[in-house]
């Protein structure tokens, strides 16, 4: 049986194309769902508005029944290559980190752009108020997960 491998600039970089694929495409998926209230403001789940940790781990926003489902569907299925592959490593678990953070980032920024009810002129923090620090023009959590999956794919390649 013959095996087509990439090269480690074409793991890296099919790898980076695949995460924003399926980032647009679950950014269009979240849109149907959450139309112009982000957040799940508007969706018919349990919400945690405030707690010491939510600040620590979810950037001061609401833990939502949606999101805990979504986000473990969403790791789930970026793990989903080790076990069916039926290999583990350090630098994989990294790849596989690294590839949430990056869809995250970039889902998250996509649903404002394709988002007919914001776009890019309203991506700011007075018209996104669950995001509650920005720096540089962007969500403090973009800056932070986007230097630690920097950091995991160097590992990782």
């Amino acid at each position: 049986m013959h095996v087509f491998e990439l090269s480690v600039i074409g793991q890296l970089v099919s790898t980076l194309a695949a995460v924003l694929v399926l980032a647009y495409l679950f950014a269009r998926v979240e849109v149907e769902i959450e139309g112009d209230a982000g957040w799940a403001a508007n969706l018919p789940t349990w919400r945690i508005e405030s707690h010491p940790l939510l600040d620590i781990f979810w950037g001061g926003r609401a833990m939502t029944g949606y999101h805990l489902w979504m986000f473990s569907f969403v790791g789930l299925c970026f793990h989903f290559p080790l076990f069916f592959m039926g290999q583990w490593s350090l630098p994989l678990e990294a790849r596989a980190l690294a590839s949430i953070m990056l869809f995250w980032i970039a889902e998250d920024f996509l649903w404002f752009i394709v988002n007919p009810a914001f776009g890019w002129r309203r991506f700011k923090p007075q018209y996104v108020t669950w995001h509650k620090r920005w720096a540089g023009g962007a969500p403090i959590d973009y800056w932070i997960f986007g230097v630690l999956a920097v950091v995991l794919l160097v590992y990782a390649f």
